[in-house]
């Protein structure tokens, strides 16, 4: 069994700062890209940004500049340092991973929980 667990959202003031951590753990072979999506009341789930392997990075252009995806491959774990926070911002923010459980096995993506972020005065 794979888990990803999220930490570090919370409420910010607008131009504030967050950093996000997930970690993976249980039965995990490899981990292939690794990624945080967001999703607003009332909108749809979108990519922030994501990692390779070989931590080629890729963003959202609405948080290029801002936002800066990490990750630690030793602890299974990908952050995300959010900068400059906007009230646009505010969403839940999932971690996810492409990884297998075991060698010789597909690609299979997994979801953490969520954290919430909300960007006020």
């Amino acid at each position: 069994q794979v888990q990803l667990v999220e930490s570090g959202g919370g409420l910010v003031q607008p131009g504030g700062s967050l950093r996000l951590s997930c970690a993976a753990s249980g039965s995990i072979f490899s981990i292939n890209v690794m990624g945080w999506y967001r999703q607003a009341p009332g909108k749809q789930r979108e990519l922030v940004a994501n990692i390779n392997p070989v931590y080629k990075t890729n963003y959202a252009d609405s948080v290029k500049g801002r936002f800066t995806i990490s990750r630690d491959d030793a602890q299974n774990t990908v952050y995300l340092q959010m900068d400059t926070l906007e009230p646009g911002d505010t969403a839940v923010y999932l971690c996810n991973a492409d990884l297998q459980t075991a060698a010789f096995t597909p690609l299979r993506d997994y979801w953490g929980q969520g954290t919430q972020v909300t960007v006020s005065s």
